[in-house]
């Protein structure tokens, strides 16, 4: 059977099938211990992250909203405070701020689908109490002015780090900029567990000493509540996966850029609005996003080839209906509305072939230049 002929937009039956033999074992080991919550899997996880990031400290949660959600509680975020943010990412970047009794204060897009920096002073009032950039697709946002003009104010920069892991800005990684970042390890991501998980990083001790009490319902001990709090804690058998997979990252990326860099090279830039790779940047390339007319038909297309693709994300959350109350109309954020209408997120991940990778480019062509 030819490989090209059906293209999923994700593996995770091959990433399965790939890592087998070295996880069973590991999984078991965790098994054999009996210990589920907690132990040395936990803390081994957070120490070797935390090197990764480049940061003193990682508290691991259960899942990425989680993450957010404590994050923004450990730097005080709460009734009557407004938190600036983009309306382009996953519901959970403004339902954290929601949950947190804040209000989040939408900032239109640049081209690449990060926060227009050059908006975000015009969006500061004596009410802002942070500002949470989200890094999409595996680009990181401008951080470089996010904290300058953070700085300038006074304003904590909590990064939504969900689909940066590994990634960098002029050489400093993803989650090493903000007074905290959060990172979602979510199946889908590019170190992901088996099932939800997620994590916050940080320099500051206080706030890691605060998530670790309110992640395990404020405990100081098994009978003495400092502060109430919630369960949130990682599993310790997906603390042991991500162990492993951690170890792994670094040729996770090296494929997915190599794909990127091959749909780059196939892509005609005449009819597909291609995202850049920028010198002082180092993606990771979570998604490949393109942007391009006549994207609904794109999709089926592909879909009839046997390419399964997906849009991230195709309501923006200013015009969900969740969001009525916050008072936003169309037109409001014209640049995400306009690529909410025209991206398109294409097969980027590891088990493709560069086959695959140049057969997808290809039925994007043809049909742009033929239709």
């Amino acid at each position: 059977m030819n490989d090209t002929n059906r293209i999923p937009y994700v593996d995770l039956s091959a990433q399965w099938r790939d890592e087998r033999d070295e996880l069973l074992p590991i999984i078991e080991s965790v098994l054999s211990v009996g210990q589920y919550v907690g132990g040395s899997e936990i803390v081994r996880f957070e120490e070797e992250i935390a090197e990764y990031i480049g940061v003193s400290h990682v508290v691991s949660l259960n899942s990425g909203t989680d993450a957010l959600i404590h994050g923004l509680a450990a730097i005080d975020v709460g009734l009557g405070d407004e938190v600036i943010t983009p309306a382009n990412s996953f519901v959970a970047s403004t339902a954290a701020i929601i949950q947190r009794n804040a209000r989040p204060v939408f900032v239109d897009v640049e081209s690449d689908q990060n926060i227009d920096t050059s908006l975000i002073e015009a969006a500061i009032n004596a009410k802002t109490k942070a500002i949470m950039p989200v890094h999409l697709t595996g680009r990181v946002a401008n951080m470089k002015r996010i904290m300058e003009v953070a700085d300038s104010y006074n304003i904590s920069v909590i990064e939504d780090a969900a689909q940066a892991i590994g990634s960098e800005h002029y050489g400093r990684p993803s989650g090493s900029w903000g007074r905290l970042a959060c990172f979602s390890a979510h199946p889908l991501k590019n170190l992901n567990a088996m099932g939800d998980a997620g994590y916050v990083a940080t320099d500051d001790s206080e706030i890691a000493s605060r998530i670790r009490l309110t992640r395990n319902h404020g405990l100081t001990g098994r009978d003495a509540v400092q502060m109430f709090g919630q369960v949130s804690r990682l599993d310790t058998i997906q603390a042991a996966v991500l162990r492993y997979r951690l170890r792994r990252l670094p040729k996770v990326i090296e494929l997915r850029q190599r794909n990127a860099e091959l749909y780059r090279e196939t892509l005609n830039p005449e009819f597909v609005v291609v995202p850049p790779d920028r010198e002082y940047e180092f993606n990771t390339w979570h998604t490949f996003v393109i942007q391009i007319d006549r994207r609904n038909d794109l999709k089926e297309h592909l879909a009839s080839k046997g390419v399964e693709t997906s849009i991230h994300y195709p309501i923006p959350i200013h015009m969900q209906p969740a969001a009525s109350g916050l008072g936003y109309r169309q037109g409001d954020l014209p640049v995400t509305e306009c690529q909410a209408e025209r991206i398109l997120t294409l097969p980027t991940h590891q088990f493709l072939s560069e086959g695959q990778v140049r057969h997808v480019a290809m039925l994007i062509n043809k049909f742009c230049e033929t239709n």
